[in-house]
């Protein structure tokens, strides 16, 4: 496919107007196209990651999960590399969190490595911004399980991005 930037571009405005109405669950309840995002800028800047794919990957990665977006749209309008990348790293929210969060710990190390690097760019993301605003019904001990959660799924990607990888152990070092 041709021109890589304008993927990108069109995978960050189908982003943005799929998520238009959320909101993240810390303190300020930011705009949560702001996760996507970031995880785009944790690959694109501190991981030099350079595929198009992975890069509209991390915009679209909770499109699935949280918004009414289908497998099917994601391919007809990204392709099939970018929908197959969002759908390795999409929860089924039909099973419950506990089972959910299992699954991510057991299918880590499985995940194709353009999956590996989203995920991780995620966990990054995510304990990243518990450290800085933690959601206000969130005690220490929550935050704590989380931290020690989100290390298990990485340890099931380690060795996808050595870089990446210390990334992410810098932000668990702050784990409250």
């Amino acid at each position: 496919m041709g021109d890589p930037m304008g993927r990108i571009l069109d995978a960050l405005l189908f982003a943005a107007e799929k998520h238009r109405d959320q909101r993240r669950k810390d303190l300020d309840a930011s705009p949560y196209i702001n996760h996507p995002i970031t995880l785009a800028n944790v690959l694109w800047r501190e991981g030099r990651v350079r595929e198009p794919a992975v890069i509209s990957a991390a915009l679209l990665h909770d499109t699935v999960e949280d918004t009414d977006t289908t497998a099917k749209e994601l391919r007809e309008r990204f392709g099939a590399e970018v929908a197959r990348i969002v759908m390795e790293v999409t929860d089924d929210t039909t099973l419950e969190k506990a089972v959910r969060k299992r699954l991510q710990v057991e299918h880590a190390p499985r995940l194709s490595r353009q999956a590996k690097l989203v995920k991780l760019a995620d966990k990054i993301c995510n304990l990243r911004d518990l450290s800085a605003s933690p959601p206000a019904s969130w005690t220490r001990r929550r935050q704590r399980e989380y931290f020690d959660w989100a290390k298990q799924v990485v340890d099931g990607l380690r060795g996808v991005h050595p870089q990446l990888e210390k990334i992410f152990d810098a932000a668990y070092a702050k784990r409250p």
